[in-house]
Parts: C-alpha cells; structure tokens; sequence
C-alpha cells in the first residue's frame, strides 16, 4: 500500500465520527461530494470497504471499526499536542472549551466552572450552551473539551467519550413570598393541585419528578415546560408557579432570584457529570473542576 493520505483519514474520520457525509461536510467545510471522493480514494488505497449503508446513516464495517480506532488515536494525540506546545509559549493562556447542556441549571454550571478562574495558571475559559446530542458530536471531534450533563453518556452512542461523575444533590422547591405563604405548609401535599414549572419531556429530572409525584399521590397543574433551566427561573420569580433546582445551590438562587424554599427531597437526586475524550483526565482545569465539585459542592456519592 502507498503511503498514507492523511487529508482522506480525516475525512474518514470526520464521517465515522458524526455518522453521515452531510454533517461532515458542515465541520469540515467542503462539499460532500469531495469527501465521498476522499472516502472512495481511501477505500482504494487500502482496497477495502469502510462503510455500509444503515438507514440514512453510514455505519462502519469490520475494517472501518479497526481503521477509526488508529485515526481516532492519532488525531487524539495530535490535538493533544498541539493543546501541550500552546500551554508552553510564554504568556499564552490554555483553553478550556466547555458545551454546558441546556438542561444544567446555570448557577450550577457556574459553580462547577467557578475554580477554573481562580486557577494560578492562566486559563481562557470558553463555554458553549446546546442540546446533549450537539455537544456530544462536538465533543466526538475535540471542537469541546469537555460537557456538563445531567446524564452520562449513553453506551449506545458511537462516541469515544467517558463520564466522570461530579456529585449528586437533592432537590429543593422555590416560590416566591406570595406563593410560598399558600403552598409551604404540608409540604409535600401543598403540591397538589398547585402550578408547577417543569424542565421538558427529554430531562432526567422530568421522568424523576413525575415518579416522585405519583408516589406521593400528587397531580400539580402543570404551567409551563422549560428547556433552558435558567428561563423557568424567572418565569418562577415572575410568579408564575413553583420551580425547582438543586439543593447543592439553593442558598444561591434564594440570593438571586428573591424566592423562598417551600420544601426539599432527598427522594429526587440529580446527579451531574464531566463527559470528556480522555478517560484519565489530564488537562489541569478539568482537573480542578473534578476535584472541587467532589470535595466542596456536593455531597459524597
């Protein structure tokens, strides 16, 4: 076989990584027609087929499997590099590229985040909000260093990635001045009946949240649903029904949004991870991240 072309193993990389030419044509920024000439030239050159068709998808053969697995290593070390060479020019500072997931309460976020701007080595600190799925293909081709999730990743995903778990908290209920006098008493049957503003169909906490209810006999009115946490906040401090977060930061929400805590339960945990590439993290404020949130944020899982 003639020697390798780089430019093709990156394309293949780039398609097995997001699983369609389309969406690696939109990272790559060429046409799709150039990669499938790119992926035919591999296939070729090393006279073997690396994909099939499955559904609208394109999934890896024996061969693609073995050849993504050295791809993935090189180009994971050749990131890595290239993050180690810039961490030592003088004066420059390291990046931290961070997807925060849509369903991760934002003062929670920030508080995850916090130690990274108080590290002595100087550090940019970049963060991006999306849906699970985006940042997770982000993630897939090191455009992120690392996602917050209220859920590990899925072993289903065709996704080198590995969870870390950052800590677990119980969750406290708010409402402002007017509406806690109504509903703080007989906590948890107070909630019958009441208006509730609930996280979306697709978060952890909604499945966990309507378990909770069932087992303690209890039919809220449901208000409104959120994606965005930080937006059925202030829907929250609008009046608009009760809300929840969790306990690990009640003392901040209470400062922020001028509402009172009408109940906790320990029943409901959410629980927060650090999904990153690399299994043993290495980058020193992922470290930090890790490190704080076990010891001083939340309790102990």
């Amino acid at each position: 076989m003639s020697s390798l072309n780089y430019k093709h193993l990156r394309y293949f990389w780039a398609v097995a990584a997001n699983g369609t030419i389309a969406r690696a044509s939109e990272m790559l920024h060429v046409t799709p027609q150039t990669i499938s000439g790119q992926l035919r030239e591999l296939e070729e050159q090393m006279n073997a087929r690396l994909f099939e068709k499955s559904g609208r998808k394109l999934a890896l053969t024996e061969t693609g499997r073995l050849v993504f697995s050295y791809a993935d290593e090189m180009f994971r070390l050749g990131d890595e590099l290239q993050d180690v060479m810039q961490g030592h020019i003088p004066g420059t500072a390291l990046t931290l590229t961070v997807g925060v997931a849509m369903v991760v309460p934002k003062l929670l976020a920030y508080r995850v985040l916090e130690p990274v701007l108080h590290m002595q080595e100087s550090v940019r600190l970049v963060c991006q909000e999306a849906a699970l799925a985006d940042l997770l293909a982000d993630l897939s081709v090191h455009k992120l260093d690392l996602v917050l999730a209220d859920a590990p990743l899925s072993p289903a995903l065709n996704i080198r990635a590995y969870n870390h778990l950052l800590g677990e908290s119980g969750l406290s209920f708010f409402a402002t001045h007017k509406k806690a006098r109504k509903y703080a008493g007989r906590f948890p049957r107070s909630l019958d009946g009441a208006p509730m503003l609930m996280p979306t169909a697709s978060s952890a906490l909604r499945r966990s949240l309507e378990q909770w209810f069932e087992r303690q006999h209890i039919k809220p009115v449901i208000v409104a649903e959120f994606e965005d946490r930080a937006l059925m906040k202030a829907f929250g401090e609008a009046d608009a029904g009760i809300f929840t977060s969790p306990t690990a930061v009640e003392d901040d929400v209470v400062a922020k949004y001028g509402v009172r805590v009408i109940g906790r339960s320990e029943d409901i945990k959410e629980r927060f991870y650090a999904i990153s590439a690399e299994r043993r993290i290495k980058h020193p404020a992922v470290s930090a991240i890790t490190e704080t949130a076990r010891s001083e944020l939340f309790t102990s899982s």
